[in-house]
């Protein structure tokens, strides 16, 4: 016969009560079920657990199978705990990686809002460029992505989160910020574009011939916005990259251009299943972007 967990708790709460009845009681079980089960595991050890049948005095093999009982009885319940909290996504370990603006923005609403869900759980948060992230998931090191697609990304389960609209960044004594009229392309056609990758991904012919004639591209937003605000030149980017960097100093005018818009999704591989708690923060950043995203709380609200 094989020891059994039950056996050494049956055991161990005999030996801590100091009869059968209130053992019996405290395991939902009768008396005389409890004092089978001590005589099958004494049995199987070939000696008595227990000085007399009172069960109030242990032998000394009863003290040592109390010793060990009770230690593996502790190693077995925290162990049912974590997979039961793990199940419940009470427990766990979730990577997130989003591009800037999301992280800074959408992600802080989703924890304000649910942070008590995740109190057990290890959340890891990295914010970095869309094509850093479609890498790390490729490559089983993020569990959530939030980017923008490219073209081959083959392999990844994606959904719509939200859109995004570019616009132009000037300084507020910007002839650009000054003007009334909506800003289409034709009206940058003189303007000294500082390019950048977000940019760069507007497939719209003027804005392909725009960027073709650019002489300075940058890639860290910061930087962007420091020469944008030392005059040296405007730039375009998504409204909330903008709102995200809380640039109150420079004025954002969207383009015209219907088709300038920055898509971004929720990412993850397609053949692997979330855990219970990367499914529940999967569930709480689609909900808060929705939200976020209903008329009345546009992108200048997420600041």
């Amino acid at each position: 016969m094989a020891l059994k967990i039950e056996m050494l708790r049956g055991f161990a709460t005999v030996a801590r009560s100091g009869n059968l009845s209130d053992a019996a009681s405290a395991l939902g079980r009768t008396p005389s079920a409890v004092s089978m089960m001590l005589k099958q595991l004494e049995n199987h050890l070939g000696e008595p657990l227990f000085e007399t049948d009172r069960k109030n005095k242990l032998t000394a093999l009863g003290e040592f199978t109390l010793e060990q009982a009770e230690r593996e009885l502790e190693q077995f319940d925290n162990t049912v705990r974590a997979i039961e909290g793990f199940a419940r996504a009470s427990h766990g370990h979730v990577r997130v990686a989003a591009v800037p603006s999301v992280a800074g923005s959408i992600i802080p609403q989703v924890f304000s809002r649910h942070i008590n869900a995740f109190n057990a759980v290890d959340i890891e948060l990295r914010d970095m460029d869309s094509s850093s992230i479609l890498h790390e998931l490729s490559r089983n090191r993020v569990d959530i992505g939030i980017a923008t697609l490219g073209e081959n990304d083959l392999g990844l389960h994606s959904r719509l989160l939200m859109s995004d609209r570019f616009g132009v960044i000037c300084t507020s004594d910007h002839p650009l910020a000054r003007c009334t009229e909506p800003v289409n392309w034709e009206m940058l056609e003189n303007e000294r574009l500082i390019a950048n990758s977000l940019s760069a991904g507007i497939n719209a012919e003027p804005s392909r011939a725009l960027h073709g004639k650019a002489l300075l591209t940058a890639q860290n937003l910061t930087s962007i916005m420091a020469m944008v605000r030392t005059g040296i030149g405007i730039t375009i980017l998504p409204e909330m990259a903008v709102r995200a960097l809380q640039s109150n100093d420079l004025t954002f005018r969207p383009l015209t251009d219907p088709t300038a818009k920055r898509q971004i999704h929720l990412l993850r591989k397609a053949d692997v299943t979330l855990s219970p708690a990367a499914q529940l923060l999967e569930g709480y950043i689609i909900n808060c972007a929705q939200d976020l995203m209903q008329p009345g709380n546009d992108a200048q609200n997420l600041r």
